[in-house]
């Protein structure tokens, strides 16, 4: 990155120019050895970046992480210092995002910042929880087996939201072919039967008649429901967005019929799964509930898991404050509480992540089973409608006529 400065020469001039440097710290030290004295520095930001640009449109994907930590931790094993590491990892990548963190990672270790501190700077590829396993894993000297652990998780959770997506892709296309095939024959098709039978006076039928009006009302009509959909939609938007607006439509989102109860099998999962992984690699329990929490993305399971943080903290301990609070599954507390006993949480935990990921993935699976024919015959009842009123409006003027 660019710098512009201000200083003074060693015969106390005052000049000034541009530099470039990983920091501002580099920056004034470099600066510094070519004998000035720095007054003031700025780092140069253009007016069009095209870094920035190529980062928010370049994605880095779950899998190039998993990939990454897997290779760090088979580097690492083979005695390949960190920075050497790093730079080999960078030169392989085909992700440019990536490339560029990762020089700027090697950078900072090289300047004297830990692994754990350099990736913390970029939590969208790293996020919080990564940065954390990764700090412990520094402490505790087995970087290794904390990659390896980390890629597992991250695999494990892709590989979920991976089968929800697929699921879901089916019923998404049906009703997406179907919306077009009406539209298609209400805007174009019918307007030139309605036409036809205009011209020849034909009573029509009513189903004829009915889609005629229902057409004619959203003709008139139209966009003022489109905009006063919008502007629901805007307001609800911007309602959930505010702290108080985002937890009552997550705490509604549990209390759905089906999907509520996928989303908190899904949502106690992951926490499980969090908490393990932050136990195994040697976090004390306070650091691994505030790395779970800042990991939740529902915001009434995260209050709630602050309470149970807070009990914690008190000495409570974590299966008695689970206990009194309904969205921890009885399944859930009673296996913390013989982890509790037996000093073994990291493998119960385990167990009630691997049980709820199974009962999700059934439950998901009914769900998406269910709502296929559902969506089949609600469309199958508007496309007949449609059809019916057409056909039916051909015969009665045909018969008309033969008369």
């Amino acid at each position: 990155m660019d710098f512009v400065y201000t200083a003074y020469t060693e015969d106390k001039k005052l000049v000034k120019g541009k530099v470039s440097s990983i920091s501002e710290e580099a920056a004034t030290e470099l600066l510094s050895y070519g004998g000035y004295r720095v007054v003031s520095l700025k780092k140069v930001v253009p007016l069009f970046d095209k870094e920035k640009l190529l980062a928010r449109f370049s994605q880095i994907k779950p899998s190039e992480i998993i990939m990454l930590s897997r290779q760090l931790a088979l580097l690492l094993e083979s005695g390949t210092d960190i920075v050497t590491s790093l730079d080999l990892l960078q030169v392989q990548t085909d992700n440019q995002t990536l490339r560029k963190i990762l020089g700027e990672v090697s950078s900072d270790i090289r300047g004297g910042s830990s692994l754990s501190k350099a990736l913390s700077k970029y939590p969208r590829a790293f996020s919080t929880m990564y940065s954390q396993a990764i700090a412990a894993g520094e402490q505790g000297g087995n970087m290794e087996v904390v990659l390896r652990q980390m890629a597992d998780y991250l695999e494990r959770g892709a590989t979920t939201e991976k089968k929800i997506k697929g699921a879901l892709t089916y019923p998404f296309m049906v009703v997406l072919v179907a919306v077009v095939v009406v539209v298609i024959l209400i805007t174009f098709v019918f307007p030139s039967f309605i036409g036809f039978y205009a011209e020849i006076g034909a009573e029509l039928p009513l189903a004829t008649r009915m889609l005629i009006g229902i057409t004619n009302w959203f003709g008139h009509y139209g966009l003022y429901l489109l905009i006063v959909i919008l502007a629901a939609v805007g307001a609800t938007y911007a309602y959930i967005k505010t702290p108080a607006g985002k937890y009552r439509w997550h705490k509604m989102m549990l209390r759905l019929p089906v999907i509520g109860r996928i989303i908190q099998l899904s949502e106690l999962s992951r926490c499980c799964r969090t908490m393990s992984l932050l136990i195994r690699v040697g976090l004390p329990l306070p650091e691994v509930m505030a790395a779970t929490i800042r990991g939740t993305t529902n915001k009434a399971i995260a209050e709630s898991l602050t309470e149970v943080q807070q009990a914690l903290i008190r000495g409570e301990g974590l299966a008695q404050p689970m206990a009194k609070r309904d969205l921890f599954l009885p399944l859930m507390t009673q296996m913390v509480s013989v982890g509790e006993e037996t000093g073994n949480l990291e493998n119960t935990l385990v167990t009630v992540a691997e049980s709820f990921e199974t009962e999700t993935n059934d439950k998901t699976t009914a769900a998406v089973a269910l709502i296929q024919p559902v969506i089949t015959v609600f469309l199958g009842l508007g496309v007949g409608f449609v059809v019916l009123a057409m056909l039916s409006a051909m015969y009665s003027v045909y018969g008309q006529l033969n008369i």
